[in-house]
């Protein structure tokens, strides 16, 4: 990507107020959110109706399903992936002092 489109994804991210990463839930949600805060239909006392941020809101959510839509997600299992909680535990902790039982 170019930095013009990572600075584009950045200030989509803002506009939805997402975190550095995000489900793809995450940025349904929180366009869902947003959009019924805002539209002239929904919007409550709170919030005023913003035709200009629906925009913005639909803009950046547009942007970000793009740029999902590019992504390939792993089907299969790869080959450094642990399928057994204990073996995790200890992939991760196994040589940790703390957890070493002393006799």
């Amino acid at each position: 990507m170019t930095r013009k489109e990572w600075e584009a994804i950045e200030k989509a991210r803002k506009v939805l107020g997402l975190g550095d990463k995000a489900t793809l839930g995450e940025m349904k949600r929180a366009y869902y959110s947003l959009s019924k805060q805002y539209h002239p239909d929904t919007a409550g006392e709170e919030h005023a109706a913003d035709e200009e941020m629906i925009y913005r809101l639909t803009e950046a959510y547009n942007l970000l399903m793009r740029y999902c839509e590019g992504y390939r997600f792993p089907l299969i299992p790869g080959e450094s992936d642990i399928y057994d909680a204990e073996d995790w535990w200890m992939d991760r902790f196994g040589q940790d002092p703390v957890w070493y039982r002393r006799k």
